[in-house]
């Protein structure tokens, strides 16, 4: 009964593994939808190993989750399992994976709790700065202009989604720039990032001991910006999206010597000056169809000693 054994040496591999190639890899700033992807696949992979390995050692450990688990497998399938030789650790490995498994949920729970709440407060905020007027109903993916000092962009996600701009932002930024900015917060809202900025959250926040998931982490807060920038890019150039940026964020400091909450900016707009050259379509093709595999090895893993039963 080493199947369980080996998926988490597996996915302890892959955690390790995968984020030290993927900083190492030349091409994620130049590809940031590939490498989101490939980043899903990863964590994708990680969960599926110790899911895997919780399943099996149960299994292995409770006779009622064995029938459940191999029902409709033939008798050699179950022997080449070797289920009835696993020791008392079988339990235990099964619990405390199914326990993580439950606090990675209800991690998820809170961070859409918590940002169901916070969207609920910048409505209502939205709501007294500003109101319908007599009659004025609201409009589903409606502009809405604040009174505002500071320039200021966001888009707000739910039911009926708004793009909230202060006229701070309007006075500053000029022409395409503008159209610049709206692409870019419509393109996190066609990529549903939200979800990615959740998942990613979520994992980080229950188990902060794990170097994967704080990279996971960070990786998509980086990179659902740059994937926003290229789609505004694409359709206004990247002289405007550039210029966008840079009038939107010069009067927050980030811009200075001294490190901001923003200090990802100056990098981002450094790149779409530089203008880096996408990698070839095969190339990317190929990348995305080795992500996916990432997560089909734990699958195979788990199955071959049921095909190897099965001849």
């Amino acid at each position: 009964m080493m199947v369980p054994v080996a998926l988490l040496l597996l996915g302890t591999v892959t955690a390790i593994v995968a984020p030290r190639l993927l900083a190492r890899a030349d091409w994620a700033d130049r590809e940031p939808v590939v490498a989101l992807w490939v980043w899903q696949c990863v964590v994708v992979a990680v969960l599926l190993c110790c899911a895997l390995s919780m399943t099996l050692s149960a299994a292995a450990a409770w006779v009622a989750v064995r029938g459940n688990v191999f029902a409709p497998a033939p008798r050699a399938v179950v022997d080449a399992y070797a289920l009835g030789a696993a020791g008392p650790w079988a339990a235990t490995t099964a619990v405390l994976l199914a326990s993580g498994g439950l606090w990675s949920l209800a991690m998820l729970v809170r961070e859409v709790v918590r940002s169901r709440t916070r969207r609920r407060a910048r409505r209502t905020e939205l709501l007294v700065r500003a109101p319908l007027l007599p009659g004025e109903e609201a409009v589903s993916g409606r502009l809405v202009v604040l009174e505002g000092d500071r320039p200021g962009a966001w888009w707000l996600s739910g039911a009926a989604p708004q793009l909230v701009i202060t006229t701070a932002a309007l006075r500053r930024l000029k022409g395409r720039q503008l159209d610049a900015l709206l692409a870019h917060e419509q393109g996190h809202a066609q990529a549903r990032h939200d979800w990615l900025l959740h998942s990613s959250a979520a994992l980080a926040g229950g188990f902060p001991q794990v170097p994967v998931f704080a990279a996971f982490r960070d990786e998509m807060h980086r990179l659902v910006e740059l994937a926003a920038d290229d789609m505004a890019s694409r359709r206004f150039g990247r002289l405007t999206t550039a210029l966008a940026l840079v009038e939107l964020n010069e009067e927050r400091g980030v811009f200075g010597p001294s490190p901001t909450p923003q200090a990802h900016v100056p990098q981002r707009v450094h790149r779409l000056l530089a203008a880096p050259d996408r990698l070839p379509a095969l190339h990317r093709l190929r990348l995305t169809a080795l992500a996916a595999l990432v997560p089909v090895i734990p699958v195979l893993v788990a199955l071959v000693p049921g095909l190897r039963a099965l001849g």
